[in-house]
């Protein structure tokens, strides 16, 4: 079974969002999806190629004075069809792959203050998540358009099942790190760390 092109799919939902260019989807990319879904634009722009020759959108060059010209696309009936019957199917369940897990699984012959290292890296990224998937929820509740927009009670969701990882991953890494600490000959972890 030949796997789908989910890059095609999300591409069209945020031209679905509003018309923009590649640049521009990558950027809306990072601000909103980001937290569950990457995309970068080695796979951004030859899928907006392929969904142009696909008629599911189309594109018309802008210029701005000074800049070099761009190309704004825009979803077409036919992309949103494909958008929407995507949408409706069941999803497509993917191996779940932490190089972090990886390594942790085979130290066993890592120094323990390495592994804490990575426990405490790991942690502290957590941490500038929730932060920022907090500061995006407030900035939906507290302001138009966001406030009103029909999606906003599913960009919450999305919004608070980031927010939930990032909890748990703290929690599992103080949790890790007392369990390094409780081995045999195991040095203590600093304070600041927890």
């Amino acid at each position: 079974m030949k796997k789908e092109n989910t890059t095609k799919y999300a591409v069209l939902g945020v031209l679905s969002i509003m018309p923009c260019s590649g640049y521009d989807i990558k950027k809306i990319s990072d601000m909103s999806i980001s937290h569950f879904w990457s995309e970068n634009y080695g796979h951004i722009y030859p899928v907006l190629k392929m969904l142009e020759a696909d008629g599911m959108v189309t594109s018309e060059p802008r210029q701005a004075k000074g800049r070099p010209p761009k190309s704004i696309f825009r979803i077409t009936e036919k992309g949103s069809r494909a958008l929407n019957e995507w949408l409706l199917k069941p999803v497509e369940y993917h191996p779940y792959r932490n190089e972090l897990l990886l390594k942790i699984f085979l130290a066993r012959d890592v120094p323990p203050e390495n592994v804490k290292e990575k426990l405490l890296r790991d942690r502290e990224g957590n941490e500038k998540k929730l932060a920022t998937l907090q500061g995006i929820e407030e900035m939906l509740k507290g302001s138009e358009p966001y406030r009103s927009q029909k999606s906003l009670p599913l960009w919450l969701m999305t919004i608070d099942l980031g927010k939930r990882i990032s909890l748990a991953q703290i929690e599992w890494c103080d949790h890790s790190l007392r369990a390094l600490d409780a081995l045999p000959g195991a040095t203590g972890i600093t304070e600041r760390s927890l």
